[in-house]
């Protein structure tokens, strides 16, 4: 059982962090960067008449180093090691896994949080992704819930210790979220807290950082930490009063969170972001173009100097005559030519937008202004042009590698057993089976797997995470191919590995070329038992070929 721990302890330590991110001036920062970033360039700038034209040319830098790094779709993939003792077992569980991670990935959208947090990272300086249990999801099983995901800013996030920027060697971490005030009374109504009447809207004196203080919100306070004697994540939700709910052990191994730096800055767990080394070019090339609209509205047009003596009333009418009194009409009146502006001025504030996105990779050729002379040319170029963001990719790539471990974790704790489309297992009772019901032993067919197995067996899950275009069916499809083509690979072989989707019939056409007979299935051809085989675990021949009874059953 974890320390009981109290609601104010939860609030001072909130308290803490508050004052670690106003001592590096975390929350101008942020608000600065965000204004730069949308457009808002000239915020608490008095003006005083002078214009206030914007040229957000730091928005589409950013954009474009953003795409650079989380436009592929990535594929987490797991696998056994090669060492594992027993690793048919294992190459079965990684099998299950990584289709596991397909249906989470599409279910948590995963492509559109990656990009939400490589957002925030690159205006903000982190990034932020948290995972919990949702226990309300229908499945469509027996058990209930899934995985579900949210990006949080870095301002809501508070490290126990914030000169290590690792999570997982952090002693507790903070996350705080703005709940409404009745929501939060159900929540600990429902978990039994005494105090819950209690639990009232945030005050100007709760917490001077928020600028969207409402009188139906409170700041809700989750603080996880690694209790020593189990070795797992607890957790405790508190306001600033109110234990909401009291701690409980989440039962994971790894805190349930990823986070990402865009510059890692030296013992800091806040990161630089993209935009505030390049907001003083912004606001110098904003400058240069006010002033200069500001010479041409007063000093661009011709002015016309005349003789009041001899005209009362200068008409700039077309066409329309002008008196004059009397002598020589050549120095009645005079034009004059406005001040001309300097070209240079036009040449800085270009040199400075192709400088500062030259340096952060966004060369005209890679933001397709080049000429295409050479495609093979243009091509390379644009490859170079991303290495300087080949770092922050890679820290994307150890956050999603990250992910998929935390993903794990939730299967290994929550998912209980659950009917999962995977290959059947190469056991000789399952061929036995098999035979029976006249499937083949590769096929793929439901099956009901305990996801507990993650915590007892013994292997180790390496992850995979690369670009779609890189690890991909597509790849998978051409070497099968030009294996086929030049006959290394046996026809039964190919339609065996080829990715499911690509050919209607798949398993058919197997079944045909391995000379199983398509037998419709039926109550006529399937024994309804089998006997148990002596030495073996009663029941167990006979619970694998349900499982294939009801595979080959399916409509």
């Amino acid at each position: 059982m974890a320390r009981t721990i109290t609601a104010k302890e939860v609030y001072d330590e909130y308290q803490k962090g508050l004052g670690f991110k106003n001592q590096i001036n975390l929350f101008e920062t942020v608000k600065t960067n965000e204004d730069f970033f949308v457009g808002k360039q000239w915020e608490g700038v008095v003006s005083n008449g002078l214009p206030t034209p914007v040229f957000n040319f730091l928005q589409r830098t950013v954009m474009f180093a953003l795409s650079n790094i989380v436009s592929d779709n990535l594929k987490l993939h797991a696998s056994a090691f090669s060492a594992t003792a027993d690793r048919e077992t294992t190459e079965r569980m990684a099998e299950i896994v990584s289709a596991e991670f397909d249906r989470i990935a599409e279910q948590v959208k995963l492509g559109t949080l990656l990009r939400e947090m490589g957002r925030n990272a690159a205006v903000d300086g982190d990034g932020c992704i948290y995972a919990y249990w949702d226990d309300k999801v229908e499945t469509g099983q027996r058990v209930r819930g899934a995985i579900a995901c949210e990006v949080i800013e870095n301002t809501r996030v508070f490290f126990g210790n914030p000169n290590d920027r690792k999570v997982q060697n952090q002693p507790y971490i903070i996350i705080a979220k703005r709940r409404l005030v009745d929501d939060a009374r159900e929540k600990a109504k429902k978990y039994g807290a005494r105090d819950w009447e209690k639990i009232g809207p945030d005050t100007d004196d709760s917490d001077h950082n928020n600028e969207n203080l409402t009188d139906d919100k409170v700041t809700v306070l989750l603080r996880l930490w690694r209790d020593k004697k189990t070795e797992t994540i607890w957790a405790v939700e508190t306001t600033r009063d109110v234990v909401i709910r009291e701690p409980w052990d989440t039962k994971l191994k790894l805190y349930p969170l990823v986070w990402m730096n865009w510059h890692y800055v030296q013992n800091n767990y806040h990161g630089r972001s993209m935009i505030s080394g390049l907001i003083p070019n912004q606001v110098f090339v904003n400058k240069l173009f006010a002033m200069s609209m500001l010479s041409l509205m007063t000093t661009a047009y011709p002015k016309v100097v005349y003789d009041r003596t001899r005209i009362a009333k200068w008409d700039n009418s077309v066409g329309a005559a002008i008196p004059v009194n009397g002598g020589d009409v050549n120095n009645v009146a005079k034009i004059l030519d406005p001040a001309p502006i300097s070209p240079q001025i036009a040449q800085f504030i270009q040199m400075t937008v192709e400088m500062t996105q030259s340096n952060l990779g966004a060369t005209p050729v890679a933001l397709g202004e080049g000429k295409a002379y050479n495609t093979s040319a243009i091509i390379a170029l644009q490859k170079a042009a991303a290495t300087p963001s080949e770092l922050t990719r890679q820290n994307l790539y150890q956050c999603v590698e990250d992910l998929g471990r935390i993903f794990i974790e939730f299967m290994r704790v929550y998912y209980g057993k659950r009917k999962v489309y995977a290959s059947m297992p190469k056991d000789p009772q399952i061929q036995m089976a098999a035979q029976f019901a006249g499937v083949p032993v590769n096929m793929e067919a439901p099956q009901e797997f305990d996801f507990s197995q993650l915590e007892n067996a013994h292997f180790t899950m390496k992850l995979d995470v690369g670009a779609s275009s890189y690890w991909s069916e597509i790849a998978a499809i051409q070497t099968l191919d030009n294996l086929l083509q030049t006959g290394a690979l046996p026809l039964t072989l190919y339609l065996r590995h080829m990715p499911r989707g690509y050919i209607p019939g798949q398993d058919d056409m197997i079944r045909e070329l391995e000379g199983v007979p398509q037998i419709a299935p039926s109550s006529s051809n399937v024994p309804n038992d089998i006997v148990e085989i002596p030495g073996e675990t009663p029941g167990t021949l006979t619970e694998a070929y349900r499982q294939l009874r009801e595979a080959v059953m399916q409509p």
